[in-house]
């Protein structure tokens, strides 16, 4: 077998398995860095025998079975005979009971997920936590997020892992009393998941992970139907996500949201998420998700109007900035509020982020800032801005779509 199918199998497997088998490999032993360890030796393991063996039937079923292996190994060389012992009986019977399918994880990977976001845990750690452990994202990727150096990022993960082992933290999913406290960094652990397989439309395999949240979101709110927080956030994964297909024209180029056909959108999400929306507004206090569904639907209300209502977005941003004062909901006001006091309003709005250092490395600031000029008719600023912003993109369809609002700026002699 070609090496290059059991590398793409590998993948694949690591982008849509990481998660569960890991919930699995910590059930018991509450040793979320051993059982990283265990199944990173699992994937180097296959990465080489499946060349020569060929890729199995369950790929996760041999992962785990090689995991629990290395495991097992680790136990036996730390503990006493005694201890040895008990621990493979327990994997033992973890093998025979268990088969690796979606249907049967979700308790398993839910109560790994409250782990991280238990009290003794810091709270700024709780959703990069989970958004390694359970659904694999990079310690890049994730201090990317958090505008935080990977090195940081690292360290402040290795101690929150120890802190799981060492306070015995129960991996269960908490009693309703309990669940205020964890329910948001879980959410945003989800929704951190999913907006970064939306930035990253044009690849396949990071966009697995907004499928993979997608899935999660409506996880949550099945088994917590009264948490109206839980509605807002797959009211607003389904409200963004139902513009997909509008994203790219015939020829794969980006297409702003300004521009998309709303034909293209899917009209049974919007009506779903509009459902989930006001089912959560009916439930509870508002919170930051429901304000930034409330933000997705007015956006979208242009299917119906022809238009989007800014007014009402800018309203809803200032809400939202009250509530969690977040420098990117100022940024996104300003967007908004340039279609109703004209750009240079949106410009003068901006000047409170220029001095934060975190938005010197965000791409979504830059972006803007050309955007904004540009419609002020500051044609150097914009080109200066875009190019900024082309630097930052992962995305090769949105540098295509930067570096040809440029050339138009300079065409136009602007």
């Amino acid at each position: 077998m070609a090496d290059g199918e059991a590398n793409r199998a590998a993948v694949r497997a690591a982008r849509e398995s990481y998660g569960r088998i890991l919930a699995y490999l910590t059930a018991r032993t509450r040793d979320v860095a051993g059982a990283e360890d265990a199944l990173s030796e699992a994937f180097t393991a296959a990465l080489r025998t499946w060349p020569v063996t060929g890729v199995p039937d369950n790929p996760d079923a041999w992962l785990l079975t090689a995991a629990r292996r290395k495991q097992t190994d680790s136990a036996q060389r730390e503990r006493t005979r005694r201890l040895g012992e008990e621990h493979v009986k327990l994997i033992a019977e973890e093998l025979t009971s268990v088969s690796v399918e979606r249907d049967n994880v979700p308790d398993r990977r839910l109560a790994l997920m409250f782990a991280c976001a238990h009290p003794a845990i810091d709270r700024g750690m709780r959703t990069p936590l989970i958004l390694q452990t359970i659904l694999g994202l990079t310690c890049e990727g994730i201090a990317s997020a958090f505008l935080i150096s990977p090195a940081t990022m690292a360290q402040r993960l290795v101690r929150a892992k120890l802190r799981i082992r060492d306070a015995g933290i129960p991996f269960r999913v908490p009693e309703p009393a309990e669940m205020a406290e964890r329910l948001g960094a879980v959410l945003d652990a989800i929704y951190a998941a999913y907006t970064r397989g939306w930035d990253e439309v044009g690849d396949d395999s990071i966009s697995a992970f907004s499928e993979e949240a997608q899935w999660l979101g409506s996880l949550i709110v099945s088994l917590l139907p009264e948490e109206p927080e839980a509605r807002g956030m797959l009211a607003l994964i389904l409200y963004t996500s139902a513009r997909s297909a509008a994203r790219r024209n015939a020829a794969n180029a980006y297409v702003p949201f300004e521009e998309q056909d709303p034909s293209l959108w899917d009209h049974s999400k919007l009506a779903l998420a509009e459902r989930l929306m006001h089912e959560a507004n009916a439930k509870g206090p508002t919170g930051r998700y429901q304000l930034e569904a409330a933000i997705q639907s007015a956006h979208v209300a242009r299917r119906l109007t022809g238009k989007a209502n800014f007014q009402v977005i800018v309203a809803l941003y200032n809400h939202l900035h009250a509530l969690t004062g977040s420098p990117v909901a100022i940024l996104n006001r300003a967007v908004a509020r340039a279609q109703v006091d004209g750009p240079h309003a949106a410009l003068t709005d901006l000047m409170a982020l220029r001095t934060d250092k975190r938005m010197q490395s965000y791409q979504a600031y830059w972006a803007a800032m050309g955007h904004l000029h540009a419609l002020a008719g500051d044609a150097c600023q914009a080109r200066e801005a875009m190019t900024v912003a082309i630097g930052l993109s992962t995305d090769d369809a949105v540098k295509s779509y930067l570096r040809c609002r440029i050339s138009m700026l300079q065409a136009n002699g602007e």
